[in-house]
Protein backbone atom coordinates (compact mmCIF):
# COMPACT_ATOMS: atom_id res chain seq x y z
CA UNK A 1 0.00 0.00 0.00
CA UNK A 2 1.40 3.31 -0.83
CA UNK A 3 2.73 6.23 1.38
CA UNK A 4 -0.15 8.48 2.56
CA UNK A 5 0.17 12.24 3.79
CA UNK A 6 -2.98 13.48 5.70
CA UNK A 7 -2.26 17.64 5.39
CA UNK A 8 -3.40 20.32 7.11
CA UNK A 9 -4.32 23.46 5.49
CA UNK A 10 -4.15 26.59 7.90
CA UNK A 11 -1.06 27.52 8.76
CA UNK A 12 0.83 24.64 6.81
CA UNK A 13 -0.19 24.33 3.46
CA UNK A 14 -2.11 27.71 3.22
CA UNK A 15 0.08 30.45 4.70
CA UNK A 16 -2.30 32.66 6.61
CA UNK A 17 -0.37 33.38 9.92
CA UNK A 18 -1.18 37.28 9.14
CA UNK A 19 -4.38 36.69 9.25
CA UNK A 20 -4.95 34.38 11.81
CA UNK A 21 -3.06 37.45 14.07
CA UNK A 22 -5.43 40.20 12.85
CA UNK A 23 -8.35 38.00 13.13
CA UNK A 24 -7.04 36.88 16.21
CA UNK A 25 -6.17 40.68 17.84
CA UNK A 26 -10.14 41.69 16.63
CA UNK A 27 -11.63 38.79 18.80
CA UNK A 28 -9.63 39.86 21.89
CA UNK A 29 -10.77 43.36 21.48
CA UNK A 30 -14.26 42.04 22.57
CA UNK A 31 -13.13 41.00 26.07
CA UNK A 32 -10.67 43.77 26.69
CA UNK A 33 -7.53 41.74 25.69
CA UNK A 34 -5.01 44.44 23.94
CA UNK A 35 -3.21 43.60 20.61
CA UNK A 36 -0.22 40.33 20.89
CA UNK A 37 2.74 40.19 18.40
CA UNK A 38 3.17 37.30 16.16
CA UNK A 39 5.96 35.75 18.47
CA UNK A 40 3.45 36.52 21.31
CA UNK A 41 0.47 34.77 20.04
CA UNK A 42 2.79 31.67 18.93
CA UNK A 43 4.02 31.13 22.07
CA UNK A 44 0.50 31.23 23.86
CA UNK A 45 -1.97 29.65 21.53
CA UNK A 46 -3.17 26.12 22.05
CA UNK A 47 -5.82 24.05 20.93
CA UNK A 48 -8.92 23.52 22.09
CA UNK A 49 -8.85 27.04 21.50
CA UNK A 50 -11.19 27.78 24.48
CA UNK A 51 -7.95 27.17 26.40
CA UNK A 52 -6.18 29.40 24.94
CA UNK A 53 -8.87 32.19 25.82
CA UNK A 54 -8.96 30.69 29.23
CA UNK A 55 -5.00 31.01 29.75
CA UNK A 56 -5.40 35.14 28.71
CA UNK A 57 -8.32 35.45 30.75
CA UNK A 58 -7.27 34.12 33.47
CA UNK A 59 -10.64 32.02 33.31
CA UNK A 60 -12.87 30.59 30.79
CA UNK A 61 -15.30 32.48 28.74
CA UNK A 62 -18.48 32.54 29.24
CA UNK A 63 -21.09 30.59 26.55
CA UNK A 64 -21.98 34.27 25.36
CA UNK A 65 -18.19 35.37 25.43
CA UNK A 66 -17.09 32.45 23.51
CA UNK A 67 -19.74 32.81 20.92
CA UNK A 68 -18.75 36.44 20.26
CA UNK A 69 -15.07 35.70 20.74
CA UNK A 70 -15.10 33.17 17.89
CA UNK A 71 -17.81 35.60 15.37
CA UNK A 72 -15.27 38.25 15.96
CA UNK A 73 -12.80 35.93 14.48
CA UNK A 74 -14.30 34.51 11.73
CA UNK A 75 -15.37 38.00 10.40
CA UNK A 76 -12.35 39.47 10.32
CA UNK A 77 -10.81 36.20 9.23
CA UNK A 78 -12.39 36.15 6.09
CA UNK A 79 -11.60 39.60 5.41
CA UNK A 80 -8.48 39.13 5.81
CA UNK A 81 -7.25 35.77 4.27
CA UNK A 82 -8.44 36.92 0.87
CA UNK A 83 -4.80 38.46 0.65
CA UNK A 84 -3.12 35.06 1.62
CA UNK A 85 -1.72 32.04 -0.38
CA UNK A 86 -0.08 29.33 -0.56
CA UNK A 87 3.39 28.52 1.64
CA UNK A 88 6.58 28.43 -0.54
CA UNK A 89 6.52 25.75 -2.69
CA UNK A 90 3.44 23.73 -2.02
CA UNK A 91 2.35 22.77 -5.50
CA UNK A 92 5.63 21.30 -6.21
CA UNK A 93 5.26 19.04 -2.93
CA UNK A 94 2.17 18.14 -3.69
CA UNK A 95 2.73 17.26 -7.41
CA UNK A 96 6.11 15.23 -6.85
CA UNK A 97 4.36 13.13 -3.76
CA UNK A 98 1.82 12.28 -6.52
CA UNK A 99 4.36 11.52 -8.87
CA UNK A 100 6.40 9.17 -6.96
CA UNK A 101 3.07 7.22 -6.56
CA UNK A 102 2.08 7.94 -2.96
CA UNK A 103 -1.29 9.50 -2.19
CA UNK A 104 -2.49 12.39 -0.03
CA UNK A 105 -5.42 13.70 1.63
CA UNK A 106 -6.43 17.43 3.22
CA UNK A 107 -7.80 17.56 6.76
CA UNK A 108 -8.86 20.98 8.14
CA UNK A 109 -10.24 22.64 11.27
CA UNK A 110 -11.61 24.94 9.12
CA UNK A 111 -15.25 24.85 7.99
CA UNK A 112 -16.02 22.48 5.50
CA UNK A 113 -18.06 24.46 3.28
CA UNK A 114 -16.13 27.76 3.28
CA UNK A 115 -12.37 24.99 2.77
CA UNK A 116 -13.75 23.15 -0.36
CA UNK A 117 -14.06 26.01 -2.43
CA UNK A 118 -11.26 27.93 -1.47
CA UNK A 119 -9.10 24.68 -1.94
CA UNK A 120 -10.32 24.66 -5.47
CA UNK A 121 -9.97 28.27 -5.86
CA UNK A 122 -5.90 27.39 -5.59
CA UNK A 123 -6.84 24.33 -8.24
CA UNK A 124 -5.39 21.70 -5.51
CA UNK A 125 -8.88 20.08 -5.33
CA UNK A 126 -7.35 16.80 -7.70
CA UNK A 127 -4.38 16.93 -5.59
CA UNK A 128 -6.18 14.93 -3.12
CA UNK A 129 -7.77 11.88 -2.27
CA UNK A 130 -10.07 13.54 -0.11
CA UNK A 131 -10.95 17.23 1.30
CA UNK A 132 -12.60 17.69 5.02
CA UNK A 133 -13.09 20.33 7.14
CA UNK A 134 -14.44 20.44 10.33
CA UNK A 135 -18.38 19.64 10.55
CA UNK A 136 -19.47 20.96 13.68
CA UNK A 137 -18.74 24.01 16.27
CA UNK A 138 -15.20 25.25 16.25
CA UNK A 139 -12.59 25.35 18.82
CA UNK A 140 -12.32 21.71 19.28
CA UNK A 141 -9.56 18.94 18.88
CA UNK A 142 -8.74 16.67 15.71
CA UNK A 143 -8.61 13.22 17.08
CA UNK A 144 -12.08 12.65 16.34
CA UNK A 145 -12.14 14.19 12.84
CA UNK A 146 -8.98 12.42 11.34
CA UNK A 147 -10.15 8.99 12.33
CA UNK A 148 -13.80 9.77 10.56
CA UNK A 149 -11.52 11.40 7.47
CA UNK A 150 -9.31 8.15 7.49
CA UNK A 151 -12.42 5.90 7.93
CA UNK A 152 -13.56 7.55 4.79
CA UNK A 153 -10.81 6.96 2.75
CA UNK A 154 -11.26 2.85 3.84
CA UNK A 155 -9.49 0.50 2.41
CA UNK A 156 -7.07 3.15 0.05
CA UNK A 157 -4.80 4.06 3.13
CA UNK A 158 -3.78 2.57 5.92
CA UNK A 159 -2.97 4.28 9.27
CA UNK A 160 0.46 3.03 9.93
CA UNK A 161 1.86 4.20 7.08
CA UNK A 162 -0.39 7.38 6.91
CA UNK A 163 1.86 10.62 8.16
CA UNK A 164 -0.03 13.64 9.24
CA UNK A 165 1.43 17.26 8.66
CA UNK A 166 1.06 19.74 10.67
CA UNK A 167 1.25 23.02 12.27
CA UNK A 168 0.26 22.61 15.64
CA UNK A 169 0.91 20.01 18.66
CA UNK A 170 -2.98 18.94 18.58
CA UNK A 171 -2.39 17.70 15.00
CA UNK A 172 0.21 14.99 16.00
CA UNK A 173 -1.74 14.15 19.28
CA UNK A 174 -4.83 13.45 16.47
CA UNK A 175 -2.39 11.25 14.25
CA UNK A 176 -0.84 9.25 17.43
CA UNK A 177 -4.38 8.69 18.41
CA UNK A 178 -5.50 7.19 14.82
CA UNK A 179 -2.61 4.62 14.77
CA UNK A 180 -0.82 6.90 12.34
CA UNK A 181 2.93 9.30 12.48
CA UNK A 182 2.99 13.19 12.75
CA UNK A 183 5.82 15.99 11.32
CA UNK A 184 4.89 19.10 12.92
CA UNK A 185 5.81 22.11 10.65
CA UNK A 186 7.63 25.34 12.56
CA UNK A 187 5.96 28.19 10.05
CA UNK A 188 2.56 28.07 11.66
CA UNK A 189 0.48 28.67 14.73
CA UNK A 190 3.22 27.09 17.38
CA UNK A 191 6.95 28.12 17.75
CA UNK A 192 9.12 25.21 17.73
CA UNK A 193 9.95 25.25 21.86
CA UNK A 194 5.61 24.09 21.85
CA UNK A 195 6.12 21.73 19.22
CA UNK A 196 9.10 19.57 20.55
CA UNK A 197 7.68 18.42 23.73
CA UNK A 198 5.19 16.39 21.67
CA UNK A 199 7.66 13.93 20.75
CA UNK A 200 7.53 13.62 16.89
CA UNK A 201 9.49 15.07 14.47
CA UNK A 202 10.02 18.66 14.08
CA UNK A 203 10.78 20.56 10.91
CA UNK A 204 11.01 23.90 9.30
CA UNK A 205 10.12 23.50 5.76
CA UNK A 206 7.51 21.64 4.26
CA UNK A 207 9.91 19.96 1.89
CA UNK A 208 11.69 18.49 4.95
CA UNK A 209 8.04 17.29 5.97
CA UNK A 210 7.51 15.43 2.69
CA UNK A 211 10.62 13.97 2.71
CA UNK A 212 10.39 12.77 6.29
CA UNK A 213 7.51 11.60 6.08
CA UNK A 214 8.94 8.93 3.50
CA UNK A 215 11.39 7.75 5.92
CA UNK A 216 8.81 7.09 8.41
CA UNK A 217 5.74 5.32 6.93
CA UNK A 218 7.75 4.44 3.70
Amino acid sequence: MRTHIVWDWNGTLFHDMDAVLGASNAAFETIGIGPMTMQQYREQYEIPIPRFYERLLGRMPSADEWLELDDAFHVRYRELSRACGLTEGVRELLADWRAAGHSQSLLSMYDHDELVPLVDTFGLTGSFLRVDGRSGPSGGKKAEQLTRHLAALGGQVDPARTVLIGDAADDALAALHAGAHAVLYTGGSHTREKLEPVGVPVVDSLAEAVELAGRLAG
